[in-house]
């Protein structure tokens, strides 16, 4: 029993001991923000589009300063809130969620849900109403009203 907990103590240290050194993959920093991680996610003033599709001198601008912040270190959170703070919350492809932007967020789901609803009772009711009544043929032609008929289909036959 011993032996086994000195065992895995030896384990835990082991791997604490790779988990923290310099050259392990767990202990990186998270990765540079880069522009297209930014670009996708804010909109062009201007031209209200995504700012990696937007031509607009507006958009060359702002793609200018998100490169400065990059380079200054900034997360893309940081970079994000700079921008709304200078054009306000359009600027952000995602709305914040709170105040009325929240319905962006509520109503979809929403109406989901209830046109599944809906979609489930016409269902129900339509399985429920049973099996529907035959069709009434048609009476049977005079001979001389089925002779005058194939003779109009004939004519049409090529």
């Amino acid at each position: 029993m011993r032996r086994l907990a000195t065992l895995l103590a030896a384990l835990v240290t082991a791997a604490a001991v790779l988990i923290t050194s310099p050259g392990s993959a767990l202990a990186q920093p998270a990765p540079k923000t880069s522009l297209p991680d930014v670009e996708d996610e804010v909109m062009c003033v201007e031209c209200g589009t995504a700012l990696n599709l937007s031509q607009a001198a507006v958009a060359d601008q702002m793609r200018g300063f998100i490169k400065s912040e990059i380079a200054k270190g900034r997360s893309k959170d940081e970079i994000k809130a700079s921008l709304a703070s200078q054009f306000g919350d359009v600027v952000l492809a995602d709305p914040p969620r709170r105040g009325f932007n929240l319905a962006v967020y509520i109503v979809p789901p929403l109406v989901a849900l209830l046109a599944l609803g809906g979609i489930a009772v016409a269902a129900r009711r339509w399985r429920r109403a049973g099996p529907q009544p035959e069709p009434v043929a048609a009476p049977a032609l005079a001979d001389a009203d089925a002779q005058r008929l194939d003779r109009d289909m004939a004519a049409y036959d090529l």
